[in-house]
């Protein structure tokens, strides 16, 4: 076999190479692991306010601004008389994109024009038997 110098140089490795790869990637490690840029700069941050007047401001800017929306949101809608312009122009020069308008005759729209007492029951629709039922994979099946 090896001999005692054998065992020794191998005691050391065993010693040595966890402590060497520790220091190799515990050191430096703003250079060797870093992604430059990563983080925003101070000046691309969004600036809280913190003084009462810089806060009223910027309320009063999301209120503009929501008032805004919601101004093109009706005109977009027909719920407002239009007095010629394009239906998001109000939305655009904010910077913001205006929501289509909201389709209708979905299933809350359907049910909102039966009477309470043609809708159906849920007790009635539980008692329906097991076999008329469809499972979540009765598609795959091709049931």
């Amino acid at each position: 076999m090896g001999g005692p110098n054998l065992e020794i140089f191998k005691f050391g490795m065993y010693i040595a190479f966890p402590i060497g790869w520790m220091y190799y990637f515990g050191t430096n490690l703003d250079h060797k692991f870093s992604i430059p840029d990563f983080w925003p700069k101070p000046n691309q941050m969004h600036k809280i306010p913190f003084e009462k007047d810089d806060i009223n401001q910027e309320l009063e800017r999301l209120k503009n601004r929501r008032l805004a929306l919601r101004r093109a949101r009706l005109e977009q809608e027909g719920l407002l008389g239009g007095d010629g312009e394009e239906s998001g122009s109000v939305g655009e020069d904010l910077g913001v994109s205006v929501r289509a308008p909201v389709k209708r005759g979905g299933i809350l729209d359907r049910l909102a024009e039966k009477p309470v007492n043609e809708r159906e029951d849920t007790q009635r629709t539980s008692s329906v038997h097991v076999e008329s039922r469809k499972g979540w994979l009765d598609w795959a099946k091709g049931r």
